[in-house]
């Protein structure tokens, strides 16, 4: 395994398949890595703690970094590089571009509360995707806003890389892996179990026939609430374009309908946890013409 720590040595594993991360790596990101594996190219692993993306008050300074103990999970697991640039290697002294995508996908969601965030992630990405040059690229599914923002970013300026989607890794108890959940405590570490409780019987609901997109968010609420959970968002929206599902639209379970995200962001602790769950069905709008049904 070679240790890269910069671009020109990277040279020669161009147009392999490229896992970006920032450390801290735990079964969710191996996942990645040996999806990556399984595609028999050149793996290149980064672990870069990218400061663009923290916002104020955010924890960047304190965001646990664990070097030693990566690589030695990166050498397990066999892959051909590491890259491990310092800052000035992603933004030399004179770096001066900013990459933003639209803010109907970026301004929303975790977007909303993280002004900016968006702006450094599709930065470091395609900063990162210039030095590396990978043929594929893998995004986990847990982080949902980051691969649709980052698909679309490499579409529209056509990179010619293919973003690989990844399905969530969970504890036994339905928790998505996350670096931050080292944060938490041992009753916060109970209680954040709830949330996968939580979309899952919002789901379960969507899932058994028709309900009300505004019902099920309820659901998902009062599921949160038994385990004293305040969600800073929990929204529906589509995962195409990220458009936001009315609460008095009606969603018709159908295998072939339109796939949907089921998000939130969870405030526990010094934690900020962030969770969704997939699922398809037919989107039946309601208008004014319908209200007086409900009288």
């Amino acid at each position: 395994m070679r240790i890269c720590r910069r671009a020109e040595e990277l040279t020669p594993f161009f147009g392999g398949e490229f896992v970006p991360t920032m450390g801290a790596l735990h079964e969710g990101h191996l996942a990645l890595v040996r999806r990556a594996k399984r595609e028999r190219g050149i793996t290149v692993v980064s672990i870069f703690v990218n400061p663009t993306q923290f916002g104020p008050g955010e924890d960047f300074e304190d965001y646990p970094r664990r070097e030693e103990q990566d690589l030695r999970l990166l050498e397990k697991e066999e892959v051909d590089a590491v890259f491990l640039p310092r800052k000035e290697e992603v933004y030399p002294e004179d770096f001066a571009t900013t990459v933003r995508v639209d803010r109907r996908l970026t301004g929303v969601l975790c977007g909303k509360y993280r002004p900016g965030h968006f702006d450094g992630v599709t930065t470091v990405v395609a900063r990162l995707f210039g030095l590396v040059k990978p043929k594929r690229a893998y995004f986990g599914w847990k982080d949902a806003q980051q691969l649709i923002v980052v698909k679309k970013m490499v579409e529209d300026l056509a990179l010619g890389i293919e973003i690989v989607p990844v399905e969530t890794v969970r504890e036994a108890d339905g928790l998505a892996l996350s670096s931050r959940n080292a944060y938490l405590d041992a009753e916060q570490r109970r209680r954040a179990a709830g949330i996968f409780r939580a979309l899952s019987a919002g789901r379960g609901l969507a899932e058994r026939g028709s309900c009300r997109a505004g019902d099920l968010l309820r659901r998902v609420r009062e599921f949160l609430e038994r385990d004293d959970l305040s969600p800073q968002y929990l929204e529906l929206r589509t995962v195409k374009n990220l458009e936001e599902i009315r609460s008095d639209s009606v969603l018709e379970a159908a295998p072939d309908g339109e796939e949907l995200l089921l998000a939130t962001a969870v405030p526990l602790g010094k934690a900020r946890l962030i969770d969704n769950l997939r699922f398809r069905a037919k989107i039946i709008r309601r208008t004014p013409a319908f209200e007086g049904e409900r009288k």
